[in-house]
């Protein structure tokens, strides 16, 4: 192997969406709406759940937990992207990119993690209605929101400590807006078997478990609601799925766009980034807030209980 420049680099360089000068306005004007709104709308569905109590439910904790998932996972990438273009540095420390992987891979993995304990939770309501109350008390909720959280933090800890080892050439320019996990190993001039044998490992695992626990609850789901006489009630039982299905196969979707996109052009790679990192958290609000009665209901006294506060509206019964 050829001998390269193995000096310990204090910071790279983030190509990313900054190459063409002319395209940074309209970049930066439509990255920070969008993550404005991916912010707004997360923090909304978590005022809403936690001011209705009618919504202190397993299905409605899952959520506001799924949100603020949504909110620090965007907050990982797109802030410093911003930055970058509108300062026109492209640069992030060595330190702060190590810690950009950290944080991604804890609250990509806690989106996985908690998409599936909803689509267990949905299993629970339909095929076991009688036994729901038990099965999913408050405690087993919390054990199940801390195991996801415990997995997430270990895995992304064990990963970045292992980066820590690792010696980097001078050359440190990574063709993304952010500090891809694989894109970064790729610079590495030391040996990166060992990250490579983790990284395969445990995205197969946070892949292929996640997924298949949600098909294996959906197909029962399916099984139960063919089983219901009338069509009324199998519409109700379904319109229960609804949501998180669709928030299911955008996640998923988008993910494998990435998976798919990592032998493409740089372009299309970040282009299915932007979808996964991006686009799905700033959807999601939407998915649940525009199918559901019961948030949309406490949004809106959310939102009359943020008028009368501010004087805009004086009457109590406003709020009612």
């Amino acid at each position: 192997m050829e001998p390269r420049n193995q000096t310990r680099v204090s910071e790279f360089l983030l190509l990313g969406f900054s190459q063409d000068s002319e395209d940074k306005p309209i970049l930066l004007g439509l990255f920070l709406s969008m993550y404005l709104v991916t912010v707004l709308g997360n923090l909304l569905i978590i005022l809403a759940v936690g001011s209705d109590s009618h919504l202190h439910t397993p299905m409605y904790f899952f959520l506001s937990n799924l949100s603020f998932a949504d909110i620090c996972f965007t907050s990982t990438t797109i802030p410093k992207m911003l930055v970058n273009i509108r300062t026109q540095c492209n640069s992030i420390t060595y330190a702060g990119c190590i810690a950009q992987m950290y944080f991604f891979m804890v609250f990509g993995g806690m989106d996985t993690f908690l998409l599936t304990v909803m689509a267990y939770d949905r299993f629970v309501a339909i095929c076991h209605p009688l036994h729901y109350p038990v099965i999913m008390n408050p405690c087993v909720c919390v054990l199940l929101v801390l195991v996801s959280w415990f997995i997430s933090l270990s895995y992304s800890l064990i990963q970045s400590l292992l980066m820590l080892r690792l010696s980097f050439c001078t050359n440190g320019l990574i063709p993304h807006f952010y500090c891809e996990l694989a894109q970064v190993l790729m610079l590495a001039c030391s040996d990166t078997s060992v990250n490579h044998i983790l990284l395969y490992m445990v995205t197969s695992c946070l892949g292929i478990v996640p997924f298949s626990g949600i098909l294996f609850s959906y197909s029962r789901i399916a099984s139960s609601i063919l089983r219901i006489p009338s069509a009324t009630g199998k519409y109700k039982t379904f319109s229960t799925c609804v949501s998180h299905l669709s928030v299911v196969s955008l996640f998923y979707g988008t993910g494998l766009g990435v998976y798919l996109s990592s032998d493409a052009s740089s372009w299309w790679r970040m282009i299915a980034s932007v979808m996964y990192t991006v686009v799905t958290p700033m959807l999601n609000p939407f998915i649940y807030s525009l199918r559901n009665r019961d948030i949309k209901r406490a949004l809106q006294k959310v939102l009359r209980r943020t008028l009368y506060v501010q004087g805009w509206e004086t009457s109590p019964e406003f709020l009612s």
